[in-house]
């Protein structure tokens, strides 16, 4: 399977603000303003995380997001009283599914976190200077969309020539070939 690129997320982002803008205008003719954000930010969470789900060799795991995805928004929407409650929630939850998904070290998923916050910065910015649904949904989608600027996972240090012909390294990358291989699947 291809890896996600930045031009697909592009377009992912266009084609989410495009229709996040458009079902904003129809639900907001039903609902009030607050849950028609809420729903919004629900749906387009959905969206998002199955689009990464799909995008992913990983084949474990997609009915137990789907269901932690289900139980975090049916949580959120109980227990958190305000949409920017909802929407750090289910910001959040983009980057523990990227993190599961897309990307296998510590330090890719600190710098996936550090995107998440960038792209929260560039929507409340959108929102700030536009007041435009569909400017605030695609400049928080395609910042998002560089998560695949972000090495899938960061090695330490090579070891020293020596260490190469060592049996105890040998076993050790063996290990962790072993234990890479139990974590992905």
């Amino acid at each position: 399977m291809k890896q996600p690129t930045f031009l697909e997320g592009a377009v992912l982002a266009l084609i989410t603000a495009l229709s996040g803008s458009v079902l904003f205008s129809a639900l907001n003719l039903l609902l009030t303003v607050d849950t028609t954000i809420r729903v919004l930010i629900s749906l387009l969470s959905l969206v998002y995380t199955v689009y990464l789900m799909t995008r992913s060799r990983k084949r474990l795991g997609r009915v137990t997001t789907f269901s932690a995805w289900l139980l975090m928004t049916v949580a959120g929407w109980v227990m958190l009283p305000g949409v920017l409650h909802l929407l750090l929630l289910h910001c959040a939850f983009i980057w523990i599914v990227r993190s599961f998904f897309q990307h296998s070290g510590l330090p890719a998923a600190i710098a996936d976190l550090a995107l998440c916050s960038l792209s929260l910065a560039a929507a409340a910015w959108a929102t700030l200077q536009s007041g435009s649904i569909f400017l605030t949904i695609w400049c928080f989608f395609l910042t998002q969309a560089l998560f695949t600027a972000i090495p899938k996972s960061w090695r330490g240090k090579q070891p020293p020539a020596e260490a190469v012909n060592d049996n105890f390294y040998h076993a050790y990358q063996i290990a962790q070939k072993a234990l890479s291989k139990l974590v992905s699947s």
